[in-house]
């Protein structure tokens, strides 16, 4: 078994091919779609269906269904290379490699048979999980003796969704997501809760308005809304009221994929901090000469590098977990790169002084990016609380 924090041929020819997608067909066009008005505009298909030719999409699936069979490690990777191009699409994309992960895992048979060649052969195809609602968030990540307002009643054949989800990654353009909804009258969220397999276009499910963000805008996140939504017992993922007994089991990557795609962000500043100060020249030299810039460009890197060896070794654990896997390695790597990646955003903004503060020079855009994982994936002072709960509650 290689050792995690050595690429192997395999994950380095992956790579290249990211990396090319992403010079040819992600910075181009991002500049341009973040600065659109309208929120559902900054979506791009052209990139989804380019991501599509080279195998992007898909690659978490096993070749069974059209897949790479690509693990989390090397997976985290790619989600990394994508957010150095734009943090949108590196978050679209990880939305549907983890979902396309967690069905092929989650799903029984029939309905991976329904499902997933289906979503494999659109080259538009994304996935989407509906949990966030208005009045909850947090208590996903720490759970309240509360209920989903989303709720379910039994009817013959089914159950009869009402409520709405909002704030929901690939919300407006996804074909199938995983929903969860209160079942089970009196008891709180993570104990009487169902997972639900939801196509796009059920009579009854639409969607409601696209989230106008402040970054990540290349990303649609969009409310969900459904009023008197039959959905099938063939559609119920494991066993009903047991909806959080999947996120448990199928989840344990999530947060390492959102730290990726953090630390990708990170990398893309870091970049610019250098390239500006070797052409910047104050006090007669280039600032990268003057010590407090070189020193600070260091720390940068290491900020990075450290955040990156969590979040490798997190994905691969999650993987392997007879290894040595922990509950904390599903909160704390994404709490440690997004607090890295907005200190490196804030010197860098620093480091180009005025010139930072121009849209032209792409730091803004940056900046604003690195402000979105502060609080995605849940807000790191949760993530902080729920890892305690696990150090010491154990």
């Amino acid at each position: 078994m290689e050792p995690i924090f050595i690429m192997n041929q395999d994950q380095a020819a992956i790579l290249d091919t990211v990396k090319r997608f992403v010079k040819e067909e992600v910075t181009p066009r991002a500049a341009k779609l973040d600065a659109d008005p309208d929120p559902a505009k900054c979506y791009s298909f052209e990139i989804v269906e380019k991501a599509n030719e080279v195998g992007i999409r898909t690659m978490t699936l096993s070749e069974k269904y059209g897949g790479l069979g690509t693990d989390s490690l090397t997976t985290s990777m790619v989600i990394e290379e994508l957010a150095k191009g734009d943090l949108g699409v590196s978050v679209i994309f990880a939305q549907t490699l983890k979902i396309a992960q967690i069905m092929e895992k989650a799903l029984n048979e029939e309905q991976r048979a329904r499902v997933l060649p289906e979503f494999a052969a659109d080259p538009q195809g994304m996935l989407g999980i509906g949990i966030t609602e208005p009045d909850n968030a947090s208590n996903y990540f720490l759970p309240h003796p509360t209920p989903f307002r989303t709720t379910a009643e039994k009817t013959k054949g089914g159950w009869i969704v009402n409520g709405m989800k909002h704030f929901i990654s690939n919300g407006n353009r996804a074909s199938f997501y995983l929903l969860f909804v209160q079942t089970e009258k009196g008891k709180p969220l993570a104990e009487g809760s169902t997972c639900f397999l939801l196509e796009r276009g059920r009579p009854g499910f639409t969607i409601g308005r696209v989230h106008d963000k402040m970054g990540e805008r290349l990303a649609n996140n969009a409310e969900l809304i459904f009023q008197d939504c039959f959905i099938p017992d063939e559609n119920v993922v494991g066993v009903p009221g047991k909806g959080f007994g999947v996120l448990a089991e199928f989840f344990p990557q999530s947060n390492g994929y959102a730290a990726a795609s953090i630390i990708g962000v990170a990398g893309a500043l870091y970049e610019k901090a250098v390239g500006w100060a070797k052409l910047r020249v104050q006090g007669g030299k280039p600032i990268i000469e003057h010590d407090g810039i070189r020193a600070q460009l260091a720390e940068m890197r290491m900020l990075m590098d450290a955040s990156r060896s969590y979040i490798h070794r997190a994905c691969w654990l999650a993987d392997h977990q007879e290894h040595g896997w922990d509950k904390t390695l599903g909160t704390l790597p994404k709490a440690m790169a997004s607090q890295a990646a907005w200190k490196i955003a804030t010197w860098t903004l620093e480091i180009h002084g005025g010139h930072g503060y121009m849209k032209e020079f792409g730091v803004e855009k940056l900046v604003r990016d690195a402000a979105a994982f502060l609080h995605s994936d849940g807000v790191n002072r949760t993530l902080f609380l729920k890892a305690a709960n696990f150090i010491f509650n154990d």
